[in-house]
């Protein structure tokens, strides 16, 4: 933070211990007076994601440590930040998603965490409009495909030679750094009518075309309009041509089969998997 121009303050907190966190807040009241923007976006459970295995072959004991890191942080956090906020009756707060469909993530825990995630933006959202709080504003914000620092380490590659992890996966081509997302919180930051987002789940790509901010490389990535480019080239080439192409279907599929507004999109993409590969309408959900 301090290296782009503001005046960065390390603390170490370890926020699964609500001691420490209301102890952060109150120094932060001590020093600083006010809470303008909140940004949660714990995790730590890259290595606790048991990608591929069924949810009767999981690890409870990681599961729940994962929950533990990634949404009872997220809680505790709000819960000792946000009355800074109340009372000056100004802020926001951000939950860092990831994806802003309402199907599946891939992987129980997984999915647990990232759906609870947009869904505390909007419990927090309702309980401030309840009480007519107009000043402070909750919402979630997803990045796309993050080149993080440890996506690089995966691929082998740096920021500076990123474009060479794409001979690997093809669709890290659309990836973003992470400032593009703080760019994203940032512009809602600045925003006098931010409150008219409240509740809902935005996407960096979407928000940077509204604001028209960049990334540090001076592209414009957008992952969810990338991710139904390349699916509507499938399903217009008569389906998947390989492996890598099914598994990207089917991924899209159970991410928005849940909305009706890609009602259509999922019975395309239900058709092109073929027998047993898709759900039928979870009409117990609410959805028909």
């Amino acid at each position: 933070m301090t290296g782009w121009g503001g005046v960065g303050v390390a603390v170490q907190v370890n926020h699964t211990n609500e001691a420490q966190v209301k102890a952060f807040f109150e120094r932060v009241r001590n020093e600083q007076g006010r809470l303008d923007v909140l940004v949660n976006d714990l995790w730590g459970g890259d290595e606790l994601t048991e990608w591929g295995k069924p949810f009767w072959e999981l690890s409870t004991d990681k599961g729940f440590l994962l929950l533990q890191r990634a949404v009872h942080t997220h809680i505790i956090t709000s819960r000792h930040g946000v009355p800074l906020m109340v009372e000056r009756r100004s802020g926001l707060i951000v939950e860092v998603a990831d994806g802003d469909f309402l199907g599946y993530h891939g992987n129980l825990f997984y999915d647990l965490a990232k759906s609870l995630t947009v869904r505390l933006a909007y419990s927090m959202a309702a309980d401030l409009a309840m009480r007519q709080l107009d000043g402070v504003t909750a919402l979630a914000v997803t990045p796309g495909f993050l080149r993080s620092e440890a996506m690089l380490d995966h691929f082998g590659v740096s920021e500076a030679n990123w474009r060479d992890a794409i001979k690997t996966d093809r669709h890290f081509v659309e990836s973003e750094t992470p400032c593009f997302v703080g760019r994203a919180v940032a512009a809602l930051a600045d925003d006098p009518n931010v409150g008219e987002k409240a509740g809902q789940v935005l996407s960096s790509g979407g928000l940077a075309k509204e604001y028209g901010f960049k990334d540090v490389d001076g592209r414009q990535p957008d992952w969810g309009d990338y991710f139904d480019r390349t699916v509507a080239g499938i399903l217009d080439r008569g389906g998947p041509a390989d492996a890598d192409e099914r598994a990207f279907l089917e991924a899209r599929y159970y991410q928005v089969h849940l909305d009706p507004m890609r009602a259509a999109d999922a019975e395309r993409m239900a058709a092109a998997l073929g027998e047993g590969k898709a759900l039928r309408p979870l009409r117990g959900l609410g959805v028909s």
